[in-house]
């Protein structure tokens, strides 16, 4: 069995060392876990159809080239009156957060079905690439007709949350990181992970 103190470190599908101390954020503290950056040689191409295909296929090749446990999300929001626009091309959805938002407005118009929901897909891969773990976090809420709000980024700013009453973009940081779609995949993810290493 492995012991709590030889819990391998994660080696993160990205570049980004901000995006790394986020997802660091959302492990326990004193639970051992240590994330790392992927090696910049290392590119993956995200040709999966859904945020959980693609989140895996991050985790997989990082995983098979560093021959270490490897940890990837994809995230993104889809809107119903758009047939699940921009899903995963969220971030390909302009050049700019600004650019984006403008153009989500402008494809959605004065339709008032603006439901939508915000998706983080979370997996974990084997050193040989196969996939342990797979989770989804899914955050419902509305599309307003124009930005509310400073915080945040993305399209944080037309996104509201009906149950607190607020945009993503008007919430603190500590409210949107307790109710978003990447705290939702987390809450699934860990225990998942806890015990994947409790038992081998």
């Amino acid at each position: 069995m492995v012991e709590r103190k030889s819990i391998p470190s994660l080696v993160v599908a990205t570049g980004n060392p901000g995006k790394l101390r986020e997802m660091q954020s959302y492990f326990p503290a004193d639970g051992g876990w240590r994330l790392a950056l992927k090696p910049a040689e290392i590119e993956v191409e995200e040709t999966g159809e859904t945020f959980v295909e693609n989140a895996c296929l991050k985790a997989s090749q990082v995983a098979q080239a560093t021959e270490k446990w490897a940890i990837a999300d994809d995230s993104g929001l889809m809107v119903d009156a758009l047939g699940g626009a921009p899903g995963i091309y969220s971030a390909r959805y302009g050049k700019s957060d600004e650019e984006r938002i403008q153009r989500l407005l402008r494809e959605l118009g004065d339709t008032s079905q603006r439901q939508a929901k915000f998706v983080c897909a979370l997996a974990v891969a084997q050193p040989n690439g196969e996939i342990a773990i797979s989770v989804e976090g899914v955050c419902p809420g509305e599309i307003l007709q124009s930005p509310r709000g400073t915080e945040g980024f993305g399209y944080d700013p037309i996104f509201y949350f009906n149950e607190a009453g607020m945009t993503f973009a008007e919430m603190p940081p500590d409210m949107k990181k307790r109710l978003s779609h990447r705290s939702q995949a987390f809450a699934k993810l860990l225990p998942q992970l806890s015990q994947l290493f409790e038992h081998r």
